[in-house]
């Protein structure tokens, strides 16, 4: 009996432990739970982002130095993407330790490597898609043997484009082809594309420069609206090794989302310096308020969206089966600063648990 007790003790003590180790991370988190990782402040954060309106928060953050000032000793590296799926190459190939990335890519991020490379721990829009066309279309038959643009395969435009036109019964009757979203503005000038599936702002700029018209806002297709343009992922073994510098990096994005909906118009000026920063051309002002119109700005990432939109990767025909996205949040430190903040904690419903 004194050499079974010791044995029955110990599968006892795994038995413990497995089950702490699968609690959801919606109250806790990753680093929480490797608490023995953490490697203390990180010396530098690369962190991606897109020059597009739908990144506003980052763009705010940047511009303001909201994030800059956060990080404190940490040596901010913003790194510039146009589209998910590279981006997603980044991370995963461990050169991008954080970034600004649409919700499909995101998805694939996590799928990828089996759950394993990346967290979601915050949102950063909600809105700004829109499927505009040539003013001669006017319904969803009208694009039979017609091209449509969206700006990269597998992207998150790519996705809801694919999955639209599979409702509407138009699968392999309309032409979809990626391009650059500059190159889509001018390919759209020229009357070599039709129509095409854009995040702000460059929907606005097809609709008031090159004469376009919206056929379908993508907030129609969700309850209330609302649906993730852009979320903020990280690498797991960066949460876990510096949970510090991440809940840094995150008190950066609620200041700069804060300060963009309580100073709107000083939020549009500097999204706009940052895309002539990053591009070469600041907007017309008429664009930058037309695409801060469809865009909420929150750090909600809508995570009960998110079993939908990997099922709606089936259906746009990017993936075989609905990758798994149990477990992908981590918002524990995203709530851990809201509540410091006084704020209200968000919900990772759908996404807390494997």
């Amino acid at each position: 009996m004194s050499i079974i007790r010791p044995f029955r003790l110990l599968a006892a003590t795994l038995a413990l432990t497995a089950a702490a180790a699968g609690c959801s991370r919606a109250g806790g988190s990753d680093a929480t739970q490797a608490a023995s990782s953490d490697k203390g402040p990180a010396t530098e954060l690369r962190l991606g982002y897109f020059p597009n309106v739908t990144h506003a928060a980052a763009l705010v953050g940047l511009g303001k130095g909201l994030f800059a000032k956060e990080l404190g000793s940490t040596k901010l590296v913003p790194t510039k993407f146009n589209a998910g799926p590279e981006e997603v190459g980044a991370l995963l190939g461990g050169s991008l330790d954080a970034g600004f990335i649409g919700s499909g890519p995101a998805i694939n991020a996590y799928a990828k490597s089996n759950g394993e490379a990346v967290r979601l721990i915050a949102g950063a829009t909600s809105g700004g898609a829109q499927l505009v066309v040539k003013p001669s279309i006017t319904k969803p038959a009208d694009l039979i043997g017609k091209t449509v643009v969206t700006p990269q395969l597998g992207n998150t435009q790519d996705v809801a484009l694919k999955k639209w036109l599979a409702g509407q019964n138009l699968t392999g009757k309309v032409k979809v082809t990626n391009l650059e979203n500059a190159q889509t503005l001018d390919a759209f000038k020229k009357g070599d594309v039709d129509a095409a599936w854009l995040p702000e702002p460059w929907s606005s700029r097809l609709v008031l420069d090159a004469g376009a018209k919206v056929l379908l806002d993508e907030a129609s297709l969700w309850p209330d609206g609302k649906f993730p343009t852009t979320v903020l992922i990280v690498r797991t073994q960066f949460l876990q090794e510096h949970p510090e510098t991440v809940k840094a990096l995150l008190s950066g994005l609620v200041a700069a989302i804060d300060y963009s909906n309580s100073n709107a118009a000083d939020a549009k000026a500097v999204v706009n310096d940052q895309l002539k920063q990053a591009t070469g051309k600041s907007l017309k002002p008429a664009v930058i308020d037309r695409a801060f119109q469809h865009i909420k700005i929150t750090a909600d990432p809508i995570a009960s969206t998110f079993p939908q939109l990997a099922k709606d990767q089936v259906t746009a025909g990017i993936a075989k089966q609905a990758p798994a996205v149990a477990g992908f949040a981590d918002l524990g430190p995203l709530n851990e600063v809201l509540a410091k903040a006084g704020k209200p904690a968000v919900d990772a419903a759908g996404l807390d648990s494997k």
